[in-house]
């Protein structure tokens, strides 16, 4: 694809790639350099665009998938022990609790690095970045009710790991997994 069929094809799409990007990103700066990402893309792909029946649809596809790149990163959470202090609680908890919990956050991260694929996945998207099942499906390509598997095989797996590390017997560390879970 030439400059000028790029100029003609692609760059007219602005304002309707700026109007997707402003109903994901919701900020008009964002939503600017969003569109001009994409047409950084576009541009280095030109060849395969001469390919495509639909560039228009393509052009969104690349949109979306840019903005949902971009909302994961401001959805993204630290999985830590102050991340979970500032979401939980105004009171600063005491020691004990404060490294109890510090422990099953590092726990909790040990047990989802050493699940398989895609488990590992889902859950990370699921349960850390907080992406819907939904969203969870588009971005790995699997059907809704295998990432609802999925991700309960995750979460089980966890329970398990703390039921042999923590013990059940006693019901404070039953209420801990429970409130981190």
């Amino acid at each position: 694809m030439t400059a000028k069929e790029f100029n003609d094809l692609v760059i007219p799409l602005s304002k309707q790639l700026y109007r997707y990007a402003f109903r994901y990103l919701e900020d008009k700066d964002d939503s600017q350099d969003a569109v001009q990402e994409v047409f950084v893309k576009l541009w280095n792909m030109r060849s395969e665009l001469a390919e495509l029946r639909n560039v228009e649809a393509f052009a969104i596809r690349v949109m979306r998938n840019y903005c949902l790149d971009r909302f994961k990163l401001k959805k993204t959470i630290r999985l830590d022990a102050a991340e979970y202090f500032g979401n939980r609680t105004t009171e600063e908890p005491g020691p004990d609790r404060s490294m109890e919990i510090s422990d099953s956050l590092i726990l909790i991260r040990r047990v989802i690095d050493e699940m398989p694929e895609p488990q590992r996945s889902v859950v990370r998207l699921r349960d850390i970045e907080g992406y819907d099942n939904d969203e969870i499906a588009d971005i790995l390509g699997m059907p809704n009710g295998t990432i609802r598997v999925i991700l309960s095989r995750g979460r089980n797996r966890i329970r398990t790991v703390f039921a042999k590390y923590y013990g059940y017997e006693n019901e404070r560390n039953k209420n801990l997994v429970a409130e981190i879970l």
